[in-house]
């Protein structure tokens, strides 16, 4: 009904008008209609002023009607449709977020009283709308590893909510670009394209800006995007780090429909009294347009921008700033500022509930009156979540939701929407379709191609290593329940330590907390963090390793485990042996004794001797002694006790010992997976690869006591466990004679059943 009607008046406004301004406009062509300036007019054209403005306010008038008949005719040319009753409920919610962007010009209550009496005739009035399968740019300045940590839940938000395709363009620093570049692309989330920029270049641009704001120099460089962006993109959605969002972001991306104009972004005001200059005595803040806009989201239509010569625009203005206000104290929002001050027409102003601003003193509270009012949430203040608002409580949990928010379910498919094809994932699902589902060991072959999201260097991390080629990383990995080992291995390990975290995510903001609240942990920066988030059945045990051993940037490293203390001086000592045995140009691994006791409080042993004596008194014990003798009987212990030099020791079945040995020492065969014969099978390679194994004569590490592991038990009480176990021990034999011929024959001799030590 509401259709037909509309058709019929559209039809006879066209009939009826479109002549009349046809008539209006060329009757005007005797003036000569100027664009808007984009700076200041000279104060003594003040005729040329008016006209100006009256031919400019005319033209805006004649591309409004012509854009609105513009949409009539479509309209009218558009078949008649059926109303679907059963979809209107579930679309409700959508209308409702749409119909507001028609009151983009006010804030506060008058938003959401000019929204409802928008709702009321919204099916009769056109509303733009996203194509299914139209992508969104969403570009990002990301630089550090708190900022890296940070915008992976902005991330989230935006992908648990999305339905369109998204490209994400990042301008990072060295570190973010090597944290979300390894996030993204063990992430796999489909119809996501990530494309990086390297912020170092973009320096020069902005560095000439004093800038006292805590986000530094990065802070600067939204304002050159036009210059940074490919060409021939011509519109993107600039967001800060501190973004969550609370609906669709193609909700924002179709505001772009209603820019008109010169209109080129698209911003929300200000919503604290900065800008006022009234918030302290002799309070100065830069120029802005009455509060101001913030821009920590904006509408860029780049295209328009390049032809506005917006790189000049913003220098010229901020260089005349700059020559009386010393810096910014906002970074690029001050300058944002001082050109909108100057070119308002630039502006198309956003309803500030898309970007609802919870620093101290805002009037945040007046863009909503209901949670379905709520799109997107801005922690603009240095406080974050511990901002003074009266909803403070529904935000904090709003975005503690998408911090602990598993992300493996976000890696949901685009259905009906052509995407370009990732090899890497096609080798993948084709790899998993070559598995047979029958196999009883099926989950175990699954396990080894699986692709578990990891999140280096969690925390921050700062090492340089040492010049003389003889530094040394210890490499471990854990998971939740080990993380009480961490402050006494920092301890007794003075040197850097890469460490694989098998979390999920909300166990990784546990451990952040835990972390924080460690003046242990905390006094140390050469220790690396990297999360392998949860997915699966097994603990991936040798595929943590790897993600630990990829991320060591010394020449050598440790491969321990983390229930394991080394001896005090440790570091040192390899070090040392470096030089003394020739590591540089030889093949060797370097076999640290391990023993056990069986007391959770034990005096740690400073010296050799203080080990031999506890050793003697039944205090301590060669490791796994009682049980499993053969995984570290050929490091002969009773040598050992006597020795004061190293000394040369044959690989055996079963041998596992803990070495150092090059950081291009071969990876761990994923395969084995929960518990048993992953480091077994890692010694042999070594061997394979004709690795000499010699024992330190004065080193010594000690395992500590803890509950079993969940994957031993498992071990020990599931046959089928125990037995695919096996099969793929004697794959991995059969493997092993293939790679190297007739030395790998040894390898293959019967050997006693499958256990190890490991978790």
């Amino acid at each position: 009904m509401c259709r037909g009607r509309r058709k019929f008046v559209a039809a006879s406004l066209a009939l009826i008008f479109i002549p009349a301004l046809t008539w209006l406009y060329l009757s005007s062509a005797n003036f000569t209609v100027k664009p808007l300036p984009l700076s200041p007019l000279d104060p003594q054209s003040s005729v040329l002023i008016g006209a100006a403005a009256e031919h400019q306010d005319l033209e805006l008038r004649l591309q409004d009607v012509e854009e609105h008949n513009h949409a009539l005719r479509r309209e009218i040319s558009l078949p008649p449709r059926v109303p679907n009753h059963s979809s209107h409920h579930s679309n409700s919610r959508q209308g409702n977020h749409l119909h507001t962007h028609s009151t983009e010009e006010g804030t506060g209550d008058s938003e959401a009283k000019k929204g409802a009496t928008s709702s009321n005739s919204s099916d009769c009035v056109p509303q733009p709308v996203v194509n299914k399968c139209e992508t969104i740019h969403i570009a990002i300045v990301c630089a550090g590893y708190n900022a890296s940590r940070d915008v992976v839940t902005l991330v989230k938000s935006v992908l648990f909510h999305r339905r369109n395709p998204l490209h994400f363009h990042f301008i990072t620093d060295s570190i973010a670009r090597k944290i979300l570049a390894d996030l993204f692309h063990t992430w796999m989330v489909p119809a996501v394209h990530v494309n990086f920029y390297d912020a170092d270049e973009l320096k020069s641009e902005v560095s000439w800006i004093p800038n006292k704001h805590y986000s530094g120099i990065y802070g600067l460089m939204k304002l050159v995007l036009t210059k940074t962006l490919p060409s021939d993109l011509q519109k993107v959605i600039v967001l800060d780090t501190d973004i969550t969002f609370a609906t669709d972001i193609a909700e924002l991306w179709v505001v772009f429909h209603k820019f008109k104009g010169q209109q080129v972004l698209g911003l929300v005001e200000n919503q604290s009294d900065w800008y006022l200059g009234n918030l302290w005595k002799n309070h100065r803040p830069w120029p802005a347009l009455g509060r101001g806009f913030n821009t920590g989201v904006i509408l860029l239509l780049l295209d328009r921008l390049r032809k506005l010569k917006w790189e000049q625009m913003w220098r010229l203005t901020a260089e005349r700033e700059l020559m009386s206000m010393l810096s910014t104290s906002l970074a690029d929002q001050d300058i944002f500022n001082a050109v909108i001050k100057q070119n308002p027409f630039l502006v198309h102003q956003l309803p500030c509930f898309w970007n609802v601003q919870l620093s101290d003193h805002t009037r945040s509270e007046k863009c909503y009156k209901d949670v379905s009012d709520l799109k997107v949430i801005h922690w603009n203040s240095p406080k974050k979540l511990r901002v003074k608002n009266k909803h403070v409580e529904f935000f904090r949990n709003l975005y503690l939701t998408f911090l602990e928010y598993d992300g493996n379910l976000l890696r949901r498919e685009l259905f009906g929407c052509p995407s370009e094809t990732d090899h890497n994932s096609e080798n993948l699902q084709k790899t998993l379709s070559e598995l047979d589902e029958d196999d009883p060991c099926y989950e175990f072959r699954r396990e080894r191609f699986t692709v578990h999201r990891t999140h280096v260097y969690f925390l921050h991390y700062e090492y340089e290593p040492a010049l003389d080629n003889t530094d040394v990383t210890l490499v471990a990995q854990l998971s939740m329940d080990r993380l009480q080992m961490l402050e006494a291995i920092c301890k007794h390990w003075e040197g850097p330590i890469s460490l694989a975290l098998y979390l999920s995510d909300a166990e990784a903001q546990q451990f952040l907390r835990y972390a924080q609240g460690s003046e242990v942990l905390m006094s140390r920066s050469n220790v690396g963090y990297h999360i392998v988030y949860k997915e699966g059945q097994f603990y991936p045990v040798n595929l943590l390793r790897n993600v630990a051993m990829g991320q060591v940037n010394t020449p050598y490293m440790f491969l321990s485990d983390i229930d394991f203390l080394p001896m005090y001086g440790l570091y040192e000592y390899l070090r040392k042996s470096v030089v003394q045995l020739d590591m540089g140009n030889t093949k060797k691994a370097l076999v640290v004794p391990a023993f056990e006791t069986l007391r959770y409080r034990l005096s740690f042993p400073k010296s050799k001797a203080e080990l031999l004596s506890q050793l003697d008194m039944g205090t301590l014990f060669t490791f796994r002694y009682h049980v499993w003798t053969k995984g570290h009987a050929p490091t002969d212990f009773a040598k050992w006790r006597t020795a004061t030099t190293p000394y040369r020791v044959q690989w055996e079945a079963d041998f596992e010992p803990y070495v150092m040995v090059r950081r291009e020492s071969p990876e761990y065969d994923r395969r084995f997976v929960g518990f048993g014969w992953n480091k077994v099978a890692h010694i042999m390679e070594l061997d394979a690869q004709e690795y000499e194994f010699v024992v330190l004569p004065n080193a010594y590490m000690i395992h500590m006591p803890h509950a079993p592991s969940f994957d031993i038990t498992k071990f020990r009480s599931n046959k089928q466990y125990r037995a695919c176990l096996k099969t793929l021990k004697e794959e991995f034999q059969q493997n092993m004679s293939r790679r190297y011929g007739f030395a790998a024959l040894k390898y293959m001799t019967p050997q006693s059943p499958v256990f190890t030590t490991e978790k």
